[in-house]
């Protein structure tokens, strides 16, 4: 089963760009180990910790420098002085070439990022994301990505919550039944891809072919999640190893979600974090599972962990990669069809943005997602045809090999190509990877290698074709079963007068395929007359969008008709449905059931409760939006709502931060909500406050 088209593509979703490059000191000083002792108060949302770190100088210097922003710091260290910038943490003494040494410091922080303690409905958790905000921000570290370093880290404390971080774990009970987590990570990384999560977790294990542990965390009240958001895991755990034809460079590997996460997910060194959004049973792993997020951070265990850019200006060889072997995985799961697809998808995405003069090179800092993503992807997928799968694998196998646990250019992955081919590779390095125009012509016949592609562009050239030209063509791709021509037949019927084309409609909902009948829900602006009672049917349809599409058309269908009694129907039938992690059918159901007149007028109050309740802080953010989209439609903001908008307008997920400024600003438009706001002011935030204040509301 394929999963749609709007999926939310991995795209700008997974993380950012690098931006340092390669600082001085890395020239004089290597860092070689940080051994960190942590606790966390969640009381005043800090860290704090007892870190001791190896570090061996490469000249003479009287100055060694690690990263650390805004910490306060108690020095241990008698040999030499240790003190604290807004930015860094100094050991001054007389550093010699060749000797090693150690410093060991106690100190504190309170994150202004890359490290959260969030509300999750009501339980503590704290998460980390290091890729482009820095570990140090939490841990003291280095922020140049070309300074490995085997992080090792001991949790104490937290006997109610789960820990997990980079590594193989151990777990001990020492006095007074205080619980110490230890995490041993034996391979140099990147600061960045250090992790730590701590909350209410259950775990699921299994055990890749290749004999690598792997654990799947959970939320213990996700349990019938399991299944579906982990499914295919060890299947792509096991191909990814198997075409890599590189060992997994470490002892385990976890995944773990968490609420409220910045982007889909980051690819920790051995610990993948990922939005806990993702978390579905088996009718939302239709339309959003986790198949393309888990393969792509998985292969950058490979190509970002194992080996790792210098600079910014090769950041494709982290994500064209994983974005190109992620589709592989996909292949393998969800067959040639949706690979092709996908490639042909993102080769649009590429050509329009071309053709508009906005094209980037690929080998270039201040690259797009879609540049570093997609344009990489399609890169890898034009050399690998140019030399041959097998030579492809092997010049791969051997890049890993060769800059293991280093940093690399992509210079250093073509020359590994190189070595193995009699052709020229100068065209396509110019044409693919210093050329900012996408090359569309060799992505055509690429894509016309696959018959399933041209026949999916034979459908599509009749776009502007008259109906009676192609109503028997529509017809068969219908029943062909076929996810992308069903669709596309769909589109071009719904631009057409739905008397003509009712036919194939009705074909279309009478399918088999579950995407083909979404594409009807998705594509008809309205629910017409002639397909009423077929609208019905996908009401109960094995996905969470259809049936949100169709609730939605059939109630406006129903209301239009000045037919209160059928649409209490829909809404009965669509009673106790939550959809998604954000509630889509709820939030839905609970808008279009508080604007129905006289529907179970006893229970409105608290419909409009619950609704008010999924603004709340300790919601996802996702289901935050949604609620604050229909109190905006239904123009019922009131007090909780609105002090849930001012958090909202602070948090650290600036997606929603920004839609949640906008909705504030239009909302204290209205007098009345203003003075609400004014009222209960002296209980908000500093950081609420000020925000206001900067906005001129207070």
């Amino acid at each position: 089963m394929k999963y749609l088209l709007f999926f939310i593509v991995v795209v700008s979703a997974f993380a950012k760009a690098y931006t340092q490059e390669i600082s001085a000191q890395t020239k004089t000083i290597d860092f070689k180990e940080v051994t960190a002792s942590l606790s966390l108060d969640f009381d005043t949302k800090s860290v704090l910790g007892k870190v001791t770190t190896t570090f061996t100088a490469l000249q003479d210097v009287n100055q060694v420098v690690m990263d650390g922003k805004k910490m306060q710091l108690v020095d241990k260290t008698p040999t030499f002085a240790i003190s604290a910038t807004d930015t860094t943490i100094v050991f001054d003494g007389s550093f010699k070439a060749g000797t090693t040494y150690k410093a060991v410091f106690d100190y504190s922080v309170q994150p202004s990022q890359a490290a959260y303690f969030v509300n999750n409905n009501g339980s503590e958790q704290f998460w980390t994301q290091g890729q482009g905000k820095y570990t140090s921000h939490w841990l003291p570290s280095i922020d140049d990505m070309n300074d490995k370093i085997i992080f090792d880290l001991k949790v104490t404390g937290h006997n109610r919550h789960t820990v997990i971080a980079n590594g193989v774990a151990a777990k001990t009970l020492k006095d007074y039944n205080v619980l110490v987590s230890e995490f041993d990570m034996q391979k140099p990384i990147a600061s960045y891809l250090v992790a730590l999560v701590v909350g209410n977790y259950d775990v699921k294990t299994a055990t890749a072919a290749s004999g690598v542990p792997l654990e799947y965390y959970y939320y213990p009240e996700d349990s019938l999640q399991v299944e579906a958001t982990y499914r295919y895991s060890k299947e792509v755990f096991d191909f990814l190893e198997r075409k890599i034809g590189v060992p997994f460079p470490f002892k385990v590997y976890k995944q773990v979600p968490v609420k409220d996460f910045l982007y889909a997910g980051m690819e920790n060194a051995s610990c993948t974090i990922f939005s806990d959004h993702f978390m579905v049973d088996a009718i939302g792993f239709t339309d959003r599972n986790y198949v393309n997020v888990n393969a792509h951070e998985l292969a950058h265990q490979w190509f970002g962990d194992l080996v790792t850019e210098t600079k910014s200006e090769h950041h494709w060889l982290q994500e064209g990669f994983a974005t190109y072997y992620a589709l592989l995985t996909e292949r393998e799961i969800f067959g040639e069809d949706y690979f092709y697809f996908k490639l042909f998808e993102t080769a649009e995405q590429l050509r329009a943005l071309s053709d508009q003069g906005k094209g980037q090179k690929l080998v270039a800092s201040g690259g797009s997602s879609l540049t570093y993503y997609q344009k990489g992807a399609w890169a890898i997928h034009i050399l690998r045809e140019r030399v041959g799968v097998n030579t492809f694998d092997l010049a791969v196998q051997n890049y890993l090999k060769k800059y293991a646990y280093k940093n690399v250019t992509t210079e250093d992955f073509m020359t590994e190509v190189e070595a193995l081919v009699t052709v020229d590779l100068a065209d396509f390095k110019k044409n693919w990877l210093y050329q900012s125009a996408f090359q569309a012509e060799d992505a055509l016949q690429s894509l016309k290698k696959s018959e399933f592609m041209q026949q999916y562009f034979r459908l599509q050239s009749g776009r502007e074709a008259p109906l009676s030209n192609k109503f028997t063509q529509l017809m068969d791709a219908i029943a062909s079963g076929n996810d992308y021509l069903g669709q596309e037949s769909v589109y071009q019927a719904a631009q057409e007068s739905i008397n003509a084309t009712l036919p194939v409609f009705k074909q279309a909902i009478s399918s088999d395929n579950v995407f083909i009948r979404q594409a009807v829900a998705t594509s008809l602006e309205n629910a017409p007359q002639s397909l009423a009672t077929d609208f019905y049917k996908l009401l109960k349809d094995d996905s969470y969008v259809t049936r949100e599409q169709a609730m939605i058309k059939l109630w406006v269908y129903h209301q239009q008709r000045n037919d209160p009694a059928s649409q209490r129907k829909v809404l009965d039938m669509m009673d106790g449905q939550f959809g998604f992690q954000d509630g889509n059918l709820r939030t839905l159901w609970l808008a279009l059931s508080l604007a129905t007149p006289e529907y179970k007028p006893s229970q409105s109050f608290g419909r409009y409760q619950e609704l008010i309740s999924y603004t709340q802080p300790e919601q996802p953010y996702q289901l935050r939006q949604n609620a604050f989209n229909y109190l905006r439609q239904l123009g019922s903001f009131e007090k909780e709502s609105l002090q849930s908008l001012i958090e909202a307008s602070v948090h650290h997920v600036w997606r929603f931060r920004e839609s949640a400024r906008k909705l504030l600003k239009e909302q204290l438009k209205n007098p009345k909500n203003l003075a609400v706001v004014k009222e209960f002011a002296a209980t908000l935030t500093e950081k609420e406050v000020a925000y206001l204040k900067r906005v001129d509301v207070l």
